[in-house]
């Protein structure tokens, strides 16, 4: 029987750098969680235990730590950090061939003192955290941006009835529900000059406002509507994938109690849920393929 080396890559994962930009009055601030996957000339290492090509992990953490400083002003939005890493490591390391870099951002508010913002002191915002990949092989160059742990609710407009019985179906019919979720999205861009800041408070201002215009029949439905609003509003932008699971919300029974509860009183209920995936995207979008994508947001 023949054996042969598959696909390998390498790297460090999860370099915790902030960095603080002290040239600017008020200062600011970029948190980052960077991790880096290396692939290309690295079958000696596997085969032999040659090590001459390997560019060590150490190496790339100090490289992510070190262009927290040399990358500039690239630094304050992470997929033009992400972008300015990917190409430093195919077009500088000679045996590396593709590079894909993975970066949570975590948002940083101003804290407030005598009324008025205060120009370096902040609070974490815990509401999500800000996701981006990117992917270079030396010629094609993919950016991703994402969201994860966005959790929204609304109180009312959602139904869910006229679904399919059979007889394992107990799951009563409504017109009227809480309806909540985790979204987790990542969306493929085709303008790698954006203005990355802009495009990102833009898409989120949209998939807000969706969500919470819109009439749902069901969170599948939703998802649509929210990414069709996307594509409609930024063509920048070519296509979008969700993952949502269902943070169920379920009426109380108060009835032993001599109590009526008119959708007021609910049980959170973590486990088990719903889990909805979907993709929106255009016609003409370019196909990267998975790996542009990253595979541990639900994908």
């Amino acid at each position: 029987m023949a054996v042969t080396l598959g696909h390998n890559q390498y790297g460090k994962a999860e370099t915790r750098v902030v960095r603080v930009f002290r040239d600017t009055e008020p200062h600011e601030i970029a948190d980052y969680n960077v991790s880096v996957a290396l692939s290309g000339d690295f079958a000696d290492v596997h085969l032999t235990g040659d090590n001459r090509k390997c560019l060590t992990t150490d190496a790339t953490k100090n490289t992510v730590n070190s262009y927290a400083k040399e990358a500039g002003d690239a630094v304050r939005q992470p997929e033009s950090f992400g972008i300015a890493l990917a190409k430093h490591f195919v077009d500088d390391v000679p045996q590396v061939e593709r590079v894909r870099i993975q970066i949570e951002a975590y948002p940083w508010d101003r804290l407030s003192h005598d009324g008025a913002p205060h120009p370096h002191a902040f609070s974490r915002r815990g509401a999500y955290v800000r996701t981006v990949t990117v992917t270079y092989d030396g010629d094609a160059l993919w950016v991703v941006s994402g969201v994860r742990d966005l959790v929204v609710l609304k109180t009312t407009d959602s139904e869910f009835h006229t679904f399919y019985e059979e007889r394992y179906t107990t799951l009563q019919p409504t017109t009227d529900r809480i309806m909540a979720t985790s979204v987790t999205a990542q969306w493929l861009h085709t303008d790698l000059d954006a203005d990355w800041g802009t495009s990102y408070d833009r898409l989120l201002a949209t998939l807000g406002s969706t969500f919470a215009g819109h009439h749902s029949l069901a969170l599948q439905q939703t998802m649509y509507a929210i990414g069709e609003n996307i594509l409609t509003e930024q063509p920048e932008i070519a296509e979008i994938r969700f993952s949502m699971p269902n943070k169920h919300h379920f009426v109380v029974d108060l009835s032993p109690f001599g109590v009526k509860n008119e959708n007021e009183v609910f049980h959170a209920d973590d486990r088990p849920y719903g889990y909805i995936e979907g993709t929106v995207r255009r016609d003409d979008a370019p196909n990267p393929g998975p790996a542009a994508f990253d595979p541990g947001q639900g994908w």
